[in-house]
């Protein structure tokens, strides 16, 4: 199993039911820019403009977008099958969730601060500028809660809310509905009583 699909099965496993609940409404993502009300039936004005201000409010600084762009891509990548965890808008929408649901707010900017802690004392950079080498290096060290050391607790937390919100983005985008092979109710295609169960019957299908 190669570092997408570990990391992809450890997030899907991790996914809080409130998040999805949360982050999406029936066949509209919350990253998606807000129209009037009047272009979404069933919803309340109040719900809308709620979504609106939200989505003008900035929370996390530039640096900290960055840093959650990369780490997002590397919990979902680019493969052959799909695009990565920034061509689905992951980072737009984990800015949305933590706005939407602030108890995320301490969390994530304290783990976005240990992480550039702990890379610059090891490195002298921020994470966001360290080699990919480090970088998953450093990932490694808090990415599987069984096998981190001692003193990784926070940075253990930290991703595991960020594997979380990542995988909570990207396969709630049609991108990551495409990815799993979910395809929904399709119509079917009648083509008659099988040939075998006819002949159980005493009915010859060529009649």
């Amino acid at each position: 199993m190669n570092r997408r699909d570990s990391l992809k099965v450890l997030g899907l496993t991790a996914i809080s039911s409130a998040v999805l609940l949360d982050a999406c409404k029936p066949g509209e993502p919350k990253v998606a820019a807000t129209p009037e009300a009047g272009d979404h039936p069933g919803r309340e004005e109040w719900e809308v403009l709620r979504d609106k201000t939200l989505m003008e409010e900035k929370f996390f600084s530039a640096h900290e977008m960055a840093t959650i762009a990369v780490l997002s891509d590397i919990i979902i990548p680019k493969d052959d099958k799909s695009g990565s965890a920034t061509e689905a808008k992951v980072p737009e929408f984990i800015e949305f969730i933590v706005k939407d649901m602030p108890d995320h707010k301490t969390p994530m900017r304290g783990g976005l601060r240990w992480l550039d802690l702990q890379c610059l004392n090891r490195w002298e950079k921020p994470f966001k500028d360290i080699s990919y080498e480090q970088k998953i290096e450093m990932v490694d060290q808090i990415a599987y809660p069984k096998k981190a050391k001692p003193g990784m607790e926070q940075g253990v937390a930290f991703f595991n809310l960020m594997r979380s919100l990542t995988a909570s983005g990207f396969y709630t985008t049609e991108m990551g509905i495409k990815d799993i092979g979910y395809v929904g109710n399709v119509p079917n295609k009648w083509e008659g009583v099988p040939a075998d169960v006819l002949k159980q019957y005493g009915f010859d299908s060529a009649t």
